[in-house]
């Protein structure tokens, strides 16, 4: 049996400081004060902001702007801050068996950020534990603990899956039982958009989460949760343009956190707003930094070099690939708060220089880059992806199957941990460098009939909220591999359907428009050009030369 008595202590730990950001009002919630007689000092205070939440509690009147305060922070997903908040209400009522239920949850962290490590997990189980041991005053609240408890319960004999469907239901069951508590409904939301099969693309859960979600933010239109798991429940290009505006309004609703100026750039990568997208990570990027959240900043930077490469921006994407080392550079995983899991931080390290090259076709740059070894074998694959096919298109074929023995060697672990998710993204990359080699050998059948299978692939996958978007879309590569074969009609067919998937991808576009002019469609492929050149508008002069091709062939 545990110790309840040492787990309520240890949970009671609040970190120098804590108790000064709990504040009142769950609007805008003024910080911490120098002195309220210095004026000047006060007027120079940032407000913050983190929308608008209510959440009803048994817990002592004193502590209910500072519980609804935590419940905000934790739905912009700021964990870190948020258990600090739910710690500073114990630290004044002990008895608040729901500032337990709060560290439960925010232990789980981001719900889509794939397998939790031990500590969470040890973490979470305590802090559910001390909940059940502080005696919830209500039914209401003992069954929310009771569901979070489902999350962390027999995780050494039950995979993450499993407890996360079982929660899902619990939390089901909950909304059902509570129908005007409208925290339980967005709760069970998340959780069902969590919870959703990549595989299903009927995406049923993911429009159902979004459905509970929409009529709530009719009702509450300032609250960050929902705008948040809106974009969330449809951060596919399929259902994006759901989240349009939602994307728009999140970061003015709690613009306090770098999560919120951030995630409104999942909806605009989705449906190619590329201005959009580098306008609200350049100022997450700034958040992140200022608020000490480097895994934040480094997400957010590798949305913002993928926007900056569609619009042909590359010298801005350089200076972002150079800024991103450094922040890395410097990055302390045990440190790390924020909204970003540590593998994000990986992801993005790898993802920068990987899309500067790659997107830029400079081959060369990309069969040099420098695979490190990280914990999170997926990222490091993007290394080798990227030298896989630099080596491939020069012709190197010792490199290029070096590149793939690394891949099956990653693919391989990720089996055997069970990743199924991202086995399957590598095996898609392994199968487009195999499949690029192949053409550099002379082999065209068997190149064009191993990208057309990486292909049906990645259409069946769906894109984690890791990434912005695939490093070359294998549907791209394949209209690239047409074209090159002189088959300009399946090309423009591949083109278009990538761009369906991917929308508005500069080089897409661009072949697009090289395989109507190769098809004998000039009025086509002068629409496609000027799409190009539309978006590319802020690009460097002159730039590639396929906007110099652009231009010349708009006239």
């Amino acid at each position: 049996m545990r110790d309840s008595i040492a787990i309520v202590a240890a949970l009671l730990m609040v970190p120098a400081g804590a108790a000064a950001q709990v504040h009142p009002a769950a609007h805008d919630h003024p910080q911490a004060r120098p002195s309220p007689h210095d004026a000047a000092a006060m007027d120079r205070m940032p407000v913050e902001r983190l929308g608008s939440v209510r959440f009803e509690t048994s817990c002592v009147p004193a502590v209910h702007a500072a519980f609804d305060r935590a419940v905000a922070l934790m739905h912009s997903f700021q964990f870190g801050r948020a258990i600090a908040g739910y710690r500073g209400v114990l630290a004044t009522d002990p008895g608040c068996a729901m500032a337990y239920w709060g560290i439960a949850l925010s232990s789980w962290g981001n719900p889509f950020a794939g397998f939790k490590s031990a500590a969470q997990i040890r973490q979470g189980l305590e802090a559910a534990d001390a909940g059940r041991a502080a005696a919830p005053k209500t039914r209401r609240e003992r069954d929310y603990i009771e569901a979070v408890a489902l999350l962390y319960t027999n995780a050494e004999r039950t995979g993450q899956e499993a407890r996360l469907l079982t929660y899902e239901a619990a939390m089901a069951k909950l909304a059902a039982a509570y129908p005007r508590d409208s925290e339980a409904s967005i709760f069970y939301a998340l959780a069902l958009a969590a919870a959703a099969d990549p595989a299903d693309k009927s995406y049923a859960k993911q429009l159902k989460a979004g459905a509970i979600l929409e009529r709530l933010f009719v009702r509450y239109p300032d609250h960050p949760g929902l705008a948040h798991y809106i974009i969330h429940a449809y951060d596919d290009p399929a259902l994006a343009s759901r989240a349009a505006d939602a994307a728009r309004r999140y970061g003015k609703i709690a613009p306090s956190t770098p999560h919120a100026l951030h995630m409104p750039s999942h909806t605009f990568t989705r449906i190619g707003d590329w201005q959009a997208s580098i306008d609200t990570n350049l100022a997450s990027a700034a958040s992140a930094r200022a608020a000490g959240q480097p895994a934040d900043e480094l997400h957010a930077s590798d949305y913002l070099v993928y926007a900056y490469l569609q619009t042909g921006q590359d010298a801005a994407a350089k200076q972002l690939v150079d800024s991103a080392a450094q922040v890395f550079a410097h990055f302390d995983p045990a440190a790390a708060t924020g909204a970003a899991p540590v593998s994000s931080a990986y992801f993005a390290r790898a993802a920068i220089p990987a899309r500067y090259a790659l997107e830029r076709r400079d081959w060369a740059a990309a069969a040099k880059l420098e695979p490190v070894a990280s914990k999170f074998p997926y990222a490091d694959a993007i290394t080798w992806f990227a030298r896989g096919l630099g080596a491939a298109h020069l012709g190197d074929s010792t490199a290029a199957g070096a590149a793939i023995a690394a891949l099956d060697a990653i693919h391989a672990t990720l089996t055997k941990l069970g990743e199924t998710y991202w086995a399957g993204q590598i095996d898609i990359q392994r199968r487009g460098v195999a499949a690029t080699l192949a053409l550099a050998q002379g082999d065209s059948v068997g190149a064009l009939a191993g990208m057309r299978v990486a292909a049906d692939l990645e259409d069946q996958s769906e894109l984690s909220s890791v990434t912005p978007g695939p490093l070359m879309p294998a549907r791209e590569m394949l209209g690239e591999m047409l074209l090159e074969r002189n088959r300009a009609a399946e090309a423009g067919a591949a083109f278009e359907a990538s761009l369906v998937q991917q929308p508005n991808r500069f080089w897409s576009i661009y072949g697009a428009a090289e395989a109507a002019e190769a098809a004998g469609k000039p009025a086509v492929a002068r629409r496609y050009y000027r799409k190009l050149l539309a978006l590319a508008a802020r690009a460097d002069q002159p730039g590639r030369p396929a906007l110099s091709a652009a231009r010349a062939a708009a006239r």
